[in-house]
């Protein structure tokens, strides 16, 4: 029997946090918003379109989210190749991030990333050096939907500064504390020198 085929990787319609945390609500595990939603979990608003929805699970909690989302259908994305994971089958160690599948509908619903800390110390994937308390690095709507703490978001985006990460960069300058714009300059600095950002940051 062949391997499940991944849809075209632009037939996405994502849903929104609030219609994933619906479907993780009897899910036990820690799971968050990261990415472009997670800005906007913090603002409380949604300031642009978004064309996926990324989060992410801690690593032992992952097997059992894929169950929680049994109605998806779930391929590993690793350089730039999607491949079928059945819900039987353990997380491999190079993996990092996953597509979820409505093949019903043939649309792609959810991103999911794996968060590699522990339940009390977030770690960042590309430089384990950075670490910190997980209640510093993850907060909470008051509907309760967890969200990577916007410095956190930016540094992840400052990477690639696509336009949509230049626009919410910009949109999220402002709204950023002190510490925060302290955090992230420093970190900008420390892997990414001579980003663009930085002088916005240190001109606020």
């Amino acid at each position: 029997m062949s391997a499940l085929q991944p849809l075209p990787q632009d037939a996405w319609d994502a849903w929104t946090p609030d219609q994933l945390a619906k479907r993780l609500a009897c899910f036990t595990g820690d799971w968050y918003v990261v990415g472009g939603w997670a800005l906007d979990l913090w603002h409380g608003a949604q300031t642009r379109a978004h064309e996926d929805l990324e989060f992410a699970v801690l690593a032992d909690h992952e097997q059992p989210c894929r169950q929680a989302l049994k109605d998806l259908s779930f391929f590993t994305a690793h350089d730039g190749t999607l491949a079928y994971l059945p819900l039987s089958a353990p997380l491999p160690a190079d993996i990092w991030q996953q597509w979820g599948a409505d093949m019903n509908t043939g649309l792609w619903r959810v991103d999911m990333m794996v968060d590699r800390g522990t339940p009390d110390l977030w770690i960042y994937k590309r430089d384990p050096a950075l670490t910190m308390p997980r209640t510093d690095a993850i907060r909470q709507t008051p509907c309760g939907i967890r969200y990577l703490a916007p410095h956190l978001a930016l540094l992840f985006k400052a990477k690639y500064a696509r336009d949509k990460d230049n626009t919410d960069f910009q949109t999220a300058l402002p709204r950023l504390t002190r510490a925060e714009t302290a955090d992230l300059t420093l970190w900008l600095d420390r892997f990414h020198p001579q980003h663009p950002w930085i002088t916005a940051l240190q001109n606020r």
